[in-house]
């Protein structure tokens, strides 16, 4: 029979180690982005394209992660958490080595499109399994645990990109990867619980088959719009005919008892206001990272370097944030925190429109330090909330309907960024983009990120204060 040292062991386990391995997906997917995200302008010089129709690099991996993971869930119920994250993380190092061997869009896109699917699988599984194995009580510090790490990521990034980018090749910024993955599966088969769902499920094929294909075309659509090489009409349609896809498939899925992407789920006050907030917030924040080092670059005429060792401090400010999450949370309450910092938030969002051309770096440092506690505050808070009403044996599939809704907001901010630049840039007397295009993306999504707020106030005044409970003091 176990004793006390071995309960106390096992809660260990399952409240710190088990979260720093899961977090080296986040970690790996982060630190992918960031890099990326840096090296855009560089990339479009060497294919010869405009650096804002790089939004398909970027568009692409999100396409394909809305794409597969919905299946995400049943696949880890059925094959197991461990096994499913090391053969993910392993399909992600295959598409990150054909990034780096590309020597085009064409070719670019279609292994962001591979890194996608194995991403896919790796980030919600990663989160599955630290939600369930932690208590609930216990929840707020080991998803932050989970997220320390992977915060780690968008320090490093862009200053490692920037600096591949501007004095080697940017390829290694792909090839890095490599052996992080490498790393993160053999942890993973040493230290990773192999966590079932003790109930055989059925697996929604023709929902799936609805709703990739429907997510897949809304963001291709939306992404199209604005490049010269497609008609904007033929964009609309591929976006209108993804919409009504969803439309089908909402009412299918109100039709059968265990729907890939469970719409049910929205029944719960505190999961229906965390997704229709955390929606509105991702999508302006979302479109910051591409945003701001192509403002820096080509707006300021930085290098990719210079860029990267500003945009760092983003990254550095949601690291610190991590560290007082919980307390903030179980002093103010959820919905207080969402609420008030939504408005700080989005309006840190906005605040690189009121750059300009010589500002001093120490400024500049300051706002996207702050501008990256508060976002990563919103981000943890609406994060954690949405599972405070949520069953046990419900995790798997609100893990992946909110896995689903990150990429897909993610995307569309993307994609509604560029395609303000794009307008902005033709109604310009040169046609080119400087700071006053740029600043009107920037208080665009800055104002989309600051109206979750609005959202966010309907969330019940109680929502989510089991999670931040104080501890009791050890028997």
């Amino acid at each position: 029979m176990p004793d006390a040292d071995d309960d106390g062991r096992a809660l260990r386990r399952a409240t710190r180690i088990v979260p720093l391995i899961a977090a080296t997906a986040l970690f790996i997917e982060n630190l992918n982005s960031t890099v990326l995200a840096t090296a855009l302008v560089t990339v479009a010089g060497d294919f010869g394209v405009d650096p804002v129709v790089l939004k398909l690099a970027l568009t692409s991996y999100l396409v394909s992660l809305a794409v597969f993971v919905p299946a995400s869930g049943w696949i880890a119920d059925r094959f197991g958490t461990r096994t499913v994250f090391c053969w993910a993380m392993a399909v992600f190092a295959l598409g990150s080595a054909g990034c780096a061997l590309s020597s085009g869009l064409g070719t670019l896109v279609a292994a962001r499109v591979v890194q996608g699917a194995g991403g896919a699988m790796m980030i919600p599984v990663a989160r599955l399994v630290v939600l369930r194995s932690v208590p609930k009580a216990e929840l707020v510090g080991a998803l932050a645990i989970l997220s320390m790490p992977s915060l780690v990521g968008p320090i490093i990034g862009p200053p490692v990109g920037g600096f591949f980018a501007t004095y080697f090749t940017w390829h290694w910024i792909f090839w890095i990867n490599l052996p992080l993955a490498a790393a993160g599966i053999l942890l993973a088969r040493r230290l990773l619980p192999q966590i079932r769902q003790e109930t055989e499920s059925v697996f929604d094929l023709r929902g799936f088959l609805m709703i990739g294909p429907a997510l897949a075309m809304t963001i291709t659509g939306a992404t199209l719009l604005g490049l010269d090489r497609i008609p904007a009409g033929t964009a609309l349609a591929v976006c209108a005919a993804g919409l009504v896809l969803v439309a089908v498939y909402c009412r299918h899925a109100l039709s059968i008892q265990a729907p890939v992407i469970d719409l049910r789920l929205l029944r719960a006050t505190t999961f229906r206001v965390g997704v229709i907030g955390g929606f509105l917030f991702r999508v302006g924040a979302g479109a910051t990272p591409f945003l701001l080092p192509l403002l820096l670059q080509v707006a300021f005429g930085m290098s990719a370097f210079a860029s990267g060792t500003l945009t760092f401090a983003t990254g550095v400010g949601a690291f610190s944030m991590k560290l007082v999450a919980p307390y903030i949370l179980r002093v103010a309450g959820f919905r207080n925190v969402l609420v008030f910092n939504g408005v700080v938030a989005g309006a840190f969002v906005a605040a690189p429109a009121l750059f300009w051309m010589g500002m001093p770096t120490a400024a500049i440092l300051g706002v996207l330090l702050a501008g990256g506690f508060s976002r990563s505050l919103q981000f943890t808070s609406s994060n954690v909330v949405l599972y405070a009403d949520i069953a046990p044996q419900d995790m798997g599939r609100a893990t992946t309907f909110m896995a689903v809704l990150q990429e897909l907001s993610g995307s569309i901010g993307i994609a509604f960024a560029a395609l303000v630049l794009d307008w902005a840039a033709a109604l310009s007397p040169d046609g080119r983009l400087g700071t006053a295009e740029f600043g009107y993306a920037f208080w665009l999504v800055g104002l989309i990120a600051g109206l979750s707020s609005l959202a966010f106030a309907a969330m019940p005044k109680e929502a989510g204060a089991a999670l931040v409970q104080a501890r009791k003091p050890a028997e």
